[in-house]
């Protein structure tokens, strides 16, 4: 069994990052928590940022339940003003002595929507703070994060040394997906994710659907 934990910028990233990925840990027994940076308010008009961040995270729940994803972490950042600061880097570390993961996924470090790029920076930061006795602000044994994967949503990656076939998970990947309705209303991100897959699988030649991932991190066998 591995322990499993994606950090999402915003509710729907997981699922169009690494949704193939996840259900397959999931279906090895891999449990999984996901980390959300923000709550998503300010992806969309004519509601207040309050009504659509109990939106958004009732979508997440909805999306999570139907995966089999039970452990859930809403940070409540600032949507569209992540900050790379002390307090979200205590609160990083301390959720990854706590939860122990020994695989982390996060947005890899080119993403252009700035809530993506200071996501990547942050746990990057906080896995490196959080494998040593010395950040003593944050609770818990030190925890050193095994294998970290960048996965792509706005920005592809211009190199993809880790490739994760998610054929056989594909329909199930864009079910969880959809479970996010307010968003897919004005842009369809089910379709873009679909597409982007099934390119992936294609120039990779390693199956019909495929997630690229840039590696921050890989664990190697003993």
């Amino acid at each position: 069994m591995r322990r499993i934990l994606v950090a999402a910028p915003h509710p729907d990233d997981e699922w169009i990052g690494c949704g193939g990925s996840l259900l397959k840990h999931i279906r090895r027994g891999n449990p999984v928590t996901v980390v959300y940076m923000t709550s998503g308010e300010a992806g969309g008009l004519g509601q207040t940022k309050e009504a659509l961040a109990d939106v958004r995270e009732a979508e997440a729940r909805d999306a999570a339940a139907f995966a089999g994803i039970a452990d859930l972490i809403f940070l409540g950042n600032p949507d569209g003003y992540l900050a790379y600061d002390r307090s979200n880097l205590v609160a990083l570390v301390e959720i990854l002595r706590r939860i122990r993961p020994d695989v982390l996924y996060i947005p890899h470090a080119q993403e252009a929507h700035p809530d993506h790029a200071v996501t990547h920076r942050l746990w990057v930061e906080a896995s490196r703070r959080a494998g040593g006795p010395w950040f003593s602000e944050s609770p818990g044994d030190p925890w050193a994060v095994g294998t970290i994967l960048c996965y792509e949503v706005w920005t592809p990656l211009t190199a993809v040394p880790c490739v994760e076939d998610i054929s056989a998970f594909m329909d199930l990947k864009l079910a969880a997906l959809r479970r996010h309705r307010s968003q897919l209303d004005g842009i369809p991100y089910d379709e873009a994710a679909a597409a982007l897959n099934r390119y992936r699988g294609i120039t990779t030649g390693k199956g019909r659907f495929c997630e690229c991932f840039a590696v921050q991190t890989l664990e190697t066998p003993s």
